[in-house]
């Protein structure tokens, strides 16, 4: 259920939004991000944002369609990381000559980056270390300096 302003002129929202629904939800499926589809309907980003707010049918759909586009990324990054194969066919006149199986060998930049964001708390770069017990800075600098003076008393 949509509001509607209580007389006069549409909103914007009515003239350049709702009729285009099914345009904004391709863009979002493609990946548009909020501002590059405001610029699509020629609203202002902030605008479009206050649709967002007034306007869950907007906001549904939006989301949505959005976790289409990210899970598709997903399951391509996935796949990358995994490896694959796939069937190469090559047709001269219209008639298939050659099916060849090709494998598209594991990328362990897809693994990295994908272990960094699923398991942060182990594939992390920085490790969190913890020290327990008391240090002696002091006496370790002096038996270095004394190492490095020679004096191995």
């Amino acid at each position: 259920m949509t509001k509607k302003n209580k007389g006069g002129r549409k909103s914007k929202y009515h003239t350049h939004v709702e009729p285009r629904l099914i345009e904004v939800e391709g863009w979002a499926r493609d990946g548009l991000i909020d501002e590059q589809i405001a610029k699509n309907l020629n609203v202002a980003v902030s605008t479009f944002h206050s649709y967002k707010n007034k306007f869950p049918e907007l906001t549904e759909s939006l989301k949505k369609n959005k976790d289409i586009a990210d899970r598709e990324v997903e399951n391509a990054l996935l796949k990358r990381a995994l490896g694959y194969q796939f069937t190469e066919t090559t047709f001269e006149g219209g008639v298939e000559t050659k099916r060849v199986v090709k494998q598209v060998q594991p990328d362990t930049t897809a693994q990295i980056f994908w272990l960094k964001n699923r398991k942060p708390d182990k594939w992390r770069d920085k490790q969190d270390i913890e020290h327990s017990g008391h240090v002696d800075i002091a006496s370790k600098a002096k038996a270095i300096d004394d190492y490095l003076n020679g004096d191995s008393s």
